[in-house]
């Protein structure tokens, strides 16, 4: 989780005992420990406690209705992760378990299944980007270059010609961003500019536990019928040992493009298992929405809310073999 940036605003849960609402952005509400309560510290350490909500974002706009069980999708499928990439990096999680009296600490009742407590990080001020597969942002900026007279690339990494939507890159390639407020835009940037951010070595670092990252997930997602196209992930420094952790989500269908592999079709655009449906739906004739315009999109409609829950459920229930817990 992105422990030092954030919009201050109200979540739509009431601040529980024991933890004080410090910030929430576009999907999750972040929580500091009423310090006082629990008798000067927090019985876990330097903890945060996230939550993740329903709320669904696109396009850097936050949308509604919410998405009903979206927050423990998220929840759980990045818990399962964090298992499967155990042996290539930490990762933020101290507890996920439900307190049973307002002092002890841990995860509020009404949180349950859809939080976790965390260790505080110093957070890296970019997004690491892994494509596997060439689409998105990054299937504008390569054909920006082409039009240009120079070589497709993305964010300064020269690929292939002839390359198309849904085209699989000859290897994964590391394409970082910078992080953007609610309500701004992320913008892809070179390893170099990232470099000039962070160091030289921590850049080089992230970009290597990005990439090995991305290949774990892919090889266990495409055995379980699903492509893993791009997924972004977040890195901090744990300031206890100094070393480097990964944080916030991690493969999830908000912070990746899953794609059925039995119907992947280079040259369209993808069925998805992520929140592209309610992208398509918002680009379409049918929202009325125009996002050049940037104007506050419409609500969606109950047949795209029903439609993105089925396909949150489906990734899940597809990559872990196993239901969501109710």
């Amino acid at each position: 989780m992105d422990h030092t940036r954030g919009v201050i605003s109200e979540s739509n849960d009431t601040a529980p005992s024991g933890w004080t609402h410090a910030y929430s952005g576009k999907v999750r509400d972040l929580y500091v420990p009423d310090l006082e309560l629990l008798g000067g510290a927090h019985p876990l350490g330097d903890v945060v406690l996230v939550v993740a909500s329903d709320r669904i974002s696109a396009y850097d706009h936050a949308l509604s209705p919410e998405i009903a069980d979206k927050g423990r999708v998220l929840t759980a499928l990045s818990l399962w992760w964090f298992e499967q990439i155990s042996d290539i990096v930490d990762n933020h999680v101290v507890s996920v378990e439900v307190s049973t009296t307002h002092a002890d600490g841990l995860i509020p009742p009404q949180f349950a299944g859809r939080a976790m407590i965390c260790k505080r990080l110093n957070m890296f001020p970019i997004e690491c980007v892994v494509r596997g597969y060439l689409t998105g942002s990054g299937l504008v900026e390569y054909r920006a270059a082409q039009a240009a007279g120079l070589p497709g690339q993305v964010c300064g990494v020269e690929l292939p010609t002839g390359l198309t939507d849904g085209s699989k890159l000859p290897a994964p390639i590391f394409t970082p961003a910078t992080k953007a407020e609610l309500g701004d835009h992320d913008e892809n940037i070179s390893l170099a500019q990232a470099a000039a951010r962070i160091g030289e070595e921590p850049a080089a670092r992230l970009r290597d536990l990005s990439i090995a990252v991305y290949e774990r997930a892919e090889k266990i997602a495409r055995s379980r019928g699903i492509i893993v196209a791009d997924t972004k992930l977040e890195f901090g420094i744990d300031s206890a040992t100094g070393s480097i952790v990964i944080g916030d989500e991690v493969l999830t269908p908000d912070s990746s493009r899953f794609w059925p592999a039995d119907e992947w079709e280079p040259g369209r655009a993808q069925s998805s298992f992520d929140k592209q449906f309610v992208r398509d739906w918002l680009t379409s004739p049918d929202s009325g929405w125009d996002r050049a315009a940037d104007g506050t999109p419409p609500a969606l409609p109950a047949v795209v809310v029903a439609r993105t829950r089925a396909r949150y459920l489906e990734a899940y229930e597809r990559l872990t073999g196993q239901p969501l817990a109710q």
